[in-house]
């Protein structure tokens, strides 16, 4: 479903991507993991377009998108949930979640009911202000809103982060079944051990922006976690 050939992409003199290639399948979650700094926020923003990539190409089904701009990109079918989450503080939880009405492509404003039945707090939250949810809640929220848009491939940046244990089970929960029912490919950086074995299928280790490891989450062993990923 998604294909990044050789990607490229530097800050100035800094080379944040040198040549990554990934493929990322339909039905999966795939993880990309690395210690901080190896480039993983970069790359979801190159593939979601808010980076332009300096050199390689991405592949969306088989239709080139690297040279289109952010809002295209979502059309086509991509959605970022970004690390920090980013949800609008002074929006209720329900004018949150209107605003990814923006990336639909059938000019529908209906919230569709099943975002209540995946996280069913956010119904009986609907007019608390955004920045008075937890922050379990606002990852809820935020995962939420890039549903809305009934996206194909769904990027999340480092979701666990900060969050309370029986908030991340619910969330691998939510991944778990998007990509069993709708057949979702799913992109996922995470540090969090323990929940790519859980719920990912595939994972890719970055290291100064190359990928320098990868195979099913069933081969993620000790020594590629002690020589890749522990601090």
């Amino acid at each position: 479903m998604l294909t990044l050939s050789e990607l490229s992409f530097s800050y100035g003199a800094v080379q944040a991507l040198n040549g990554v290639s990934m493929e990322m399948r339909k039905g999966e979650v795939t993880c990309v993991m690395g210690r901080n700094g190896v480039g993983k926020t970069t790359l979801m923003k190159n593939i979601v377009g808010t980076l332009r990539s300096s050199a390689g190409r991405i592949l969306l089904g088989g239709t080139d998108v690297t040279r289109l701009p952010p809002h295209k990109r979502v059309k086509s079918g991509i959605a970022l949930v970004p690390q920090g989450r980013q949800i609008f503080p002074k929006l209720t939880v329900l004018e949150n979640l209107q605003v990814g009405c923006e990336a639909r492509t059938d000019g529908k404003r209906t919230l569709p009911e099943e975002l209540f039945e995946l996280f069913p707090i956010l119904k009986t939250m609907g007019q608390r202000m955004g920045g008075d949810l937890s922050g379990g809640q606002q990852q809820q929220l935020a995962i939420a809103r890039a549903l809305v848009g009934e996206p194909s491939v769904l990027l999340l940046d480092e979701p666990t982060e900060g969050i309370q244990p029986n908030i991340i089970q619910q969330i691998g929960h939510v991944l778990r079944k998007l990509v069993s029912e709708r057949g979702m490919t799913i992109v996922l950086v995470e540090q969090y051990l323990d929940f790519v074995r859980e719920f990912g299928q595939q994972f890719y280790i970055m290291n100064r922006g190359r990928v320098v490891a990868q195979g099913t989450t069933g081969e993620l062993n000790e020594e590629l976690v002690s020589r890749h990923l522990s601090v």
